[in-house]
């Protein structure tokens, strides 16, 4: 089974190089950005093949001779080579496993202050920060779109982007003194963070008789009247009572195209929770633990504990990340098997 995997990935890999230098392809800028894309998807998994390939040749080599006299130090060999085999053929199963479709996608986040009062809308800025950081620190762009009041709805663009930030998607909880608290007591806060992959027009389509799109003025905080004109807008979808509002732009335009973007990425997300019955229950579930007294942050997913809270914060996610895809990976390995 592993051969003809391996096999499978050596065509292809090869099938893509050829592409990758075909004129016609490089002339065909959406073609060769989908073929390129698909080059370094697979180039993982090449390079195991190829790794794979001269361990059994390794292997076979030191079998060969075995056969004929006996080496302690070859039988040595051989056995690290059948080791070796095991475990590249895991990792060649690793990086086959079916990915997400929407791991190529940008984008938009929504958090707003949870439990916890005044503390929780500062957490929830606190969680914003990291999380531009962190976009920062891979090369994607934040795009806010509605910011203040304790809620941050804000887009990240860039090729893969939903592969990393679905991961914080639900409830962030901060244990921590807040600047305010005068006894030094620690406070227990949180922050909810939905992470939604931004959707295209070909993934949801959205009637405009479904919609009812009401517009008004734009306030401060307080209901301080901050604009003249009625520029700020809120998009009703009808069918499913998703309420967007928007009132970040001076324009009603800027504002109804960012209030439709939000919606068609919720509707998308509400599609995909009703194929995933898990879904909806991973953004609910609770993520993290952030303790600032130990200086540490607890993922209880996958029962992680890293000791470097202030590098968190800075938006230095990637022990974590990393962590979580590859347990992600194993779990859809598990479902791909028993299928």
């Amino acid at each position: 089974m592993i051969e003809d995997l391996v096999k499978q990935i050596e065509t292809r890999f090869a099938e893509l190089g050829e592409q990758m230098t075909d004129p016609e392809v490089i002339s065909d800028r959406e073609r060769y950005a989908e073929v390129g894309r698909a080059y370094s998807q697979l180039e993982a998994a090449a390079k195991l093949a190829e790794q794979w390939r001269e361990a059994q040749e390794t292997a076979g080599g030191a079998e060969e001779i075995l056969a004929e006299e006996d080496d302690s130090e070859l039988r040595e060999e051989l056995a690290g080579a059948r080791e070796r085999i095991e475990q590249i053929e895991e990792e060649i199963r690793m990086a086959m496993v079916e990915r997400d479709p929407n791991d190529e996608k940008s984008v938009i986040v929504e958090i707003q202050g949870g439990a916890g009062g005044d503390e929780a809308g500062l957490w929830a800025g606190d969680i914003y920060r990291m999380l531009t950081k962190y976009a920062e620190r891979r090369g994607w762009q934040s795009e806010p779109m509605e910011i203040g009041d304790g809620k941050y709805t804000f887009a990240i663009k860039g090729d893969g982007a939903y592969s990393v930030f679905k991961f914080e998607g639900g409830t962030h909880r901060v244990q921590r003194v807040p600047q305010t608290e005068s006894q030094g007591r620690v406070h227990t806060s949180t922050a909810t963070v939905a992470v939604l992959p931004e959707a295209e027009d070909v993934d949801i389509q959205i009637d405009p008789n479904d919609l009812q799109i009401d517009v008004y003025r734009s306030s401060g905080p307080g209901g301080q009247s901050v604009n003249t004109t009625d520029s700020a807008v809120r998009v009703t979808h009808k069918p499913t009572g998703v309420v967007v509002s928007m009132q970040d732009e001076k324009s009603q335009l800027q504002n109804r195209e960012r209030a439709l973007r939000v919606l068609r990425a919720r509707l998308y997300e509400r599609a995909l929770a009703e194929q995933q019955a898990g879904l909806a229950a991973d953004r609910r579930s609770q993520v993290g633990t952030y303790n600032y007294g130990e200086r540490r942050v607890t993922d209880h997913r996958i029962k992680l504990t890293v000791h470097n809270l202030d590098d968190v914060l800075e938006g230095q996610l990637d022990e974590l990340t990393n962590a979580l895809q590859a347990d992600e990976k194993r779990l859809r390995l598990q479902a791909q098997a028993a299928a």
